[in-house]
Parts: C-alpha cells; sequence; structure tokens
C-alpha cells in the first residue's frame, strides 16, 4: 500500500503543480468573498495580532524548538496519511534543525507539506468542529474565532521564516515546482481556515466549491479572450 501511495503521488507531482498554478488567480479572487468587518472576523484578526504580540515577546530559543518541532511533526503527519511508519522525530541540541525518520522513500507530499499545510490550525479546526457550534452567536464562538485567528499568524509566521535559500527540503521536490505550487497552496490553507471561521466544516467545503466556480469562470473568460484573436 505504501509503494502505491508513493508511486501515485509522485505520478500526480506536475499535473497538481500546473493546476495550483492556474488556480492562483482564483484563490486570489476569492479573499474578497470574505466578510471582513463582521465581528467573528474582527475576533479572529484580535486572535491574529495576539499571536504576533505574545510571539515577539517569547524567548528565541523556545520559538526556533517550536517551528522545528511543528516542521518535523507535519512531515511526520503526512507521512502517516500515505502509509508509512514514523520511527521517530528529533530536534537538534543547537536548534540548527530537526529530523523525521520515516520506512520507505517517501513522496515529494511529504517533503513539502511543513510548506503550506497548518499543522496546529487544523488540530484546532477538529476541536472547534467538536466543541463550538459556529453557526451560534456567543462567547465560545467569539472566542473560537480568536483561537483559529491566533493560529492563522503561527501558520504565516512559521512558513515565511521557513521558505529561504538555505532550506534542505525544498530543492528536493525542485525550486519550479515551488513556485508553482506552494503560493496558492498557502492561499489555499488561508482561504480554507477564514471559510472555516464562518461556518465551520460547511464553510470549508463551500469555499472548495467557490474556487472551482471561480476557476470556471475563468476559464471562460480566457476562452473568450484568445477566440476574439483566432
Amino acid at each position: 500500500m505504501r509503494v502505491l501511495a508513493d508511486k501515485f503521488i509522485e505520478l500526480l507531482k506536475w499535473p497538481v503543480a500546473v493546476f495550483m498554478l492556474l488556480s492562483l488567480p482564483a484563490y486570489v479572487q476569492s479573499i474578497s468573498y470574505f466578510p471582513f468587518f463582521t465581528v467573528r472576523y474582527l475576533s479572529l484578526i484580535a486572535g491574529f495580532f495576539c499571536f504576533f504580540i505574545s510571539w515577539g515577546m517569547m524567548d528565541k530559543e523556545i520559538k526556533t524548538n517550536m517551528e522545528i518541532a511543528a516542521h518535523e511533526m507535519t512531515h511526520a503527519f503526512f507521512a502517516l496519511l500515505t502509509f508509512h511508519k514514523v520511527k521517530g522525530l528529533r530536534v537538534n541540541p543547537d536548534n540548527s534543525g530537526g529530523e523525521m525518520a520515516f520506512e520507505g522513500s517517501g513522496n515529494w507530499l511529504i517533503i513539502i507539506a511543513p510548506y503550506f499545510f497548518p499543522l496546529f490550525g487544523f488540530v484546532v479546526m477538529l476541536a472547534i468542529g467538536f466543541f463550538v457550534n459556529l453557526g451560534e452567536q456567543g462567547v465560545n464562538h467569539y472566542i473560537a474565532n480568536g483561537v483559529l485567528g491566533f493560529f492563522i499568524g503561527y501558520h504565516m509566521d512559521t512558513v515565511g521564516s521557513q521558505i529561504h535559500e538555505k532550506q534542505t527540503d525544498l530543492p528536493k521536490v525542485s525550486y519550479k515546482f515551488c513556485i508553482m505550487f506552494l503560493p496558492s497552496a498557502n492561499l489555499w490553507a488561508l482561504g480554507s481556515m477564514l471559510a472555516f471561521n464562518s461556518r465551520g466544516w460547511d464553510g470549508f467545503w463551500l469555499y472548495q466549491g467557490l474556487i472551482k466556480m471561480l476557476n470556471d469562470r475563468n476559464l471562460a473568460y480566457a476562452k473568450a479572450l484568445i477566440g476574439q484573436f483566432f
């Protein structure tokens, strides 16, 4: 099963990269659909800024350890999703990096996952979905919005700090792939969390439908534009 999963994911690598590149306009356009000046989004924005205030007050060594641990845990999460047995996680004593060991050769999804997937945000979404009804108003609702905003801030800061020329993971999948895939993948993660903030998992799935609708509209517009010249 593990070998078949790796081969299938590798076959999808460049088709997924092309799809995400072509979908970039839709992901950018989707941001305008969010009602940022409602109470639930103002609560989310407050949580977002609380993250950066608290993060700025935290000891640098602790922050580095947390980022490395989260990075390796995200590798491990996707290794498990693709049927690999995780053998261990390690953070270097000098905070220079970490390592996640697993059985098998792996795939590009395991390698690239920490650079777009909000693992902690996903766990928070699962917890909120279980304990809080985002369709209702109330103190618990707004606290949940703020907590989600906090972890959106964490995700954006972590991804921003990890993408640099000395990062050893990125050349493994190629910089060309990263340029094609990562912008849309990160906008997908951000948009999905913003949509969840509105209506929970129903909002999450509505957002995926919105992206499809925008892609279809953009494709029709492109065809009509090309048709004017040919």
